[in-house]
């Protein structure tokens, strides 16, 4: 009962965006979450690859606490100890030289699209320039992130959206090729698109993108948001392929919880883009958030997470094959790392809905996807877990 009374003082007064999951989660622990009514959840979510350290890390849990006992906000117009630590360490970490604070991950895609937009204006004084971006891609809901999503329908009741972009068809190098002329000022695109379906991008491709930039000096933006932090046995998806962005956009599971993202340049895109004036915020990278930036890097160290993952999702993609075998209504699996997708011919959202009965949590991606973005700490014994739940909500719909 207590459940329904909050769900309908929620749903009485925050705007009606989201079509929610029927439950009231309360508090989490370790790779699980329990509702207000003491329910446990096998959680391979990670609050859309936010929670990558689980629930309840103690190290990290204190950190935030010694923080906000010293100083949770101080603006930008002075200068903080724990914001500088984490841009060294993000900069370490991406060998990237220069990097901006969010408080979201679109808010990184607006300054990474400014950047690139400003970098072409430095060099011909012009305003006319385009960006490159891929089809069934996701950048997020603000109005410039929107214009280089590659989905007409969160686009059209926006419409018109800032700026002068095309769509190009993701690892098809030459529906690239055929865009690009010499007001291109950047390529956008997601290395493993998430929304869009769980497709990772081809190595061909990316290369192919890259050499394309590097020979028409255009910009080149990779979306880090969900695929990064060590999801996929690499610190950035774009370290698995042996190239490197102009512009990386992170967010989630950056601060773990904390709202934060940023955008991350070179040296170069930093000389010949912004400069004060240009551009800024209000709470972005103040002592809180960079505390807890800071620490989570601190933790990836200690617990070597990115080993980790590329242990753990051998195994995980192994258990989702096996599945592809035995259910007819199970056509494909695909992703990296402990960022993976099941393709099914049934309906995906009622799958996500019906796990909640036996306690598992995941998550939907595009039309036909089943996600599973789990906290990177899992083990084995989870994998087994989830299978098992997932199985007995199969046979529902056998």
């Amino acid at each position: 009962m207590e459940s329904n009374i909050l769900m309908e003082r929620s749903e009485s007064r925050i705007l009606h965006t989201y079509n929610r999951y029927k439950v009231v989660l309360d508090h989490g622990e370790g790779v699980y979450l329990y509702d207000i009514e003491g329910k446990k959840y096998l959680d391979f979510a990670a609050g859309i690859a936010v929670q990558a350290l689980g629930y309840g890390n103690e190290e990290y849990n204190n950190a935030l606490k010694n923080q906000i006992d010293k100083l949770l906000h101080t603006s930008n117009l002075y200068y903080n100890q724990p914001i500088a630590e984490a841009a060294e360490k993000l900069c370490a970490v991406s060998g990237l030289e220069r990097a901006f604070f969010t408080n979201s991950g679109a808010e990184a895609i607006e300054g990474a699209l400014k950047s690139a937009k400003k970098y072409a204006y430095e060099k011909d004084g012009c305003t006319d320039h385009e960006i490159i971006a891929m089809e069934h891609s996701f950048h997020g809901r603000t109005l410039g992130a929107l214009s280089v999503t590659g989905n007409a329908h969160y686009r059209e009741p926006f419409e018109p959206l800032p700026g002068i972009v095309k769509f190009a068809e993701f690892n098809n190098l030459e529906s690239v090729k055929a865009l690009v002329n010499k007001k291109t000022c950047a390529i956008i695109m997601e290395t493993v698109q998430g929304e869009g379906g769980i497709y990772p991008a081809e190595k061909e491709f990316l290369a192919g993108v890259k050499k394309i930039c590097e020979e028409n000096d255009i910009l080149l933006i990779l979306d880090e948001i969900q695929c990064g932090m060590g999801r996929t046995g690499a610190m950035f998806a774009w370290q698995n392929y042996g190239i490197q962005p102009d512009i990386m956009t992170c967010a989630k599971a950056l601060g773990c919880g904390v709202p934060v993202g940023a955008f991350v340049m070179t040296q170069k895109v930093a000389d010949g883009s912004l400069k004060p004036g240009d551009h800024g915020t209000t709470y972005g990278g103040n002592p809180f958030v960079g505390a807890a930036v800071s620490k989570v890097f601190d933790i990836f160290e200690e617990k070597n997470l990115v080993e980790h993952v590329k242990e753990i999702s051998v195994y995980l993609e192994e258990q989702l094959d096996k599945l592809v075998e035995e259910y007819n209504f199970v056509t494909a699996r695909r992703g990296m790392g402990l960022m993976q997708g099941l393709e099914l011919t049934i309906p995906v959202g009622e799958v996500s809905a019906k796990a909640l009965e036996y306690g598992l949590i995941v998550i939907t991606a595009g039309s036909n996807v089943l996600r599973f973005v789990p906290p990177l700490v899992i083990e084995k014994e989870h994998v087994d877990e989830m299978i098992e739940k997932l199985k007995k909500v199969f046979c529902e719909f056998k």
